[in-house]
């Protein structure tokens, strides 16, 4: 839990911080071990409580595992209307996984998202921070195929 101290102390050990070193930590693990958060707890001088509900309220925050690589689908009016759940449907089928599941492997965390902002490349599906739009269902293998 050294490297968890060390963001603490980034930090100075601020309360009003918190957001901040739970955010460095999930770069850093992938996600909010309970060990990180018990140690940031100690450390910061809060109740452990208090770390859950700002890692359960905010939904960039995650306290299982996640993949390699997360893969959002568009779900927002524009996307829904262009076939989004389609794309959701086939994803979950083809990587073996629900809405909000990591793939066995670690290599994909399946997630729906309301918007991302570029209704005129409807359907999109964001892989990490590429963007890939006007997708078909054929089109969702050569996208996955580019993460390994």
């Amino acid at each position: 839990m050294e490297v968890i101290r060390q963001i603490v102390e980034k930090y100075d050990r601020r309360e009003s911080s918190l957001i901040a070193m739970m955010q460095d930590i999930q770069k850093t693990e992938g996600y909010l071990p309970k060990e990180a958060l018990v140690t940031v707890a100690k450390e910061v001088g809060v109740p452990l409580s208090r770390l859950y509900a700002l890692a359960t309220f905010y939904k960039a925050f995650s306290l299982t595992p996640r993949g390699r690589h997360t893969v959002h689908v568009c779900t927002g009016t524009a996307c829904h209307v262009r076939g989004a759940e389609k794309l959701m449907d086939k994803l979950e089928r083809d990587l073996g996984v629900k809405e909000g599941e990591t793939t066995e492997d670690g290599r994909f965390t399946l997630e729906g998202v309301r918007c991302v902002g570029c209704c005129g490349l409807a359907p999109v599906v964001v892989v990490g921070e590429n963007f890939h739009g006007k997708l078909s269902q054929k089109d969702l293998d050569k996208v996955l195929a580019k993460y390994e």
